[in-house]
């Protein structure tokens, strides 16, 4: 059965890869699967239909053979475990890796979801001024500790994998911000990433999902 994936029918970003449906999209690329893809427009997200795949409303969903799933992070996982080439066979290294992907989700994104928030949700509040700063710092302050534990490496545990994915797919969202340049390691990480024609077919075909007439 086709892998179905649900993503905007016109996303906040244009197409510019920051949805999260392109992490789905970049695994399935990696491990090789085929797929479509069902937009929904955002007054849909809260219909019965979408809410039977996702409780909260919102995308990536994923359909295949019966089962339905949510969340970018458990989609992606389900994929790796399923296919090879996104999780190293050896089982130490395995676990590592999905340790990352849990890392990039629950302790790098939320001080970056935060400030984007921050700018876009609440920028217009008289103590916004004052609180951007603060959240920008605690950003930093997790870019500089995921720094350090790259160094000088191409991926964050030997091959790239499913944490190197997410944790690319995390930082993406903060490429034009400025907060890299601080960090060259982290910005020649994620061009990597990028350079991956994997992640290339991907933002490819979200681009021209998005612009499409």
């Amino acid at each position: 059965m086709t892998i179905v994936i649900t993503a905007f029918e016109r996303s906040p970003d244009g197409g510019r890869g920051l949805a999260r449906d392109t992490r789905v999209r970049w695994a399935l690329e990696e491990v090789g699967q085929p797929y479509e893809v069902r937009g929904v427009q955002f007054a849909a997200l809260k219909e019965p239909a979408h809410l039977a795949l996702n409780p909260f409303g919102s995308i990536p969903t994923f359909e295949e053979d019966g089962l339905a799933l949510f969340e970018s992070g458990s989609i992606v996982l389900h994929i790796a475990q399923r296919h090879p080439g996104l999780l190293p066979d050896d089982p130490h290294a395995r676990a590592r890796a999905i340790t990352w992907m849990f890392a990039a989700l629950n302790t790098v994104e939320p001080p970056i979801l935060e400030r984007a928030n921050a700018r876009l949700l609440e920028g217009d509040k008289p103590w916004s001024h004052d609180r951007i700063p603060i959240v920008e710092d605690r950003v930093r302050d997790q870019l500089r500790k995921l720094s350090a534990r790259l160094g000088e490496t191409d991926w964050l545990d030997g091959a790239f994998s499913a944490g190197d994915l997410m944790m690319v797919s995390v930082l993406l969202r903060i490429k034009t911000s400025g907060l890299l340049e601080a960090f060259p390691n982290l910005a020649a990480y994620v061009a990597r990433g990028e350079a991956r024609p994997a992640y290339q077919r991907a933002f490819a075909d979200q681009l021209a999902f998005n612009t499409r007439p």
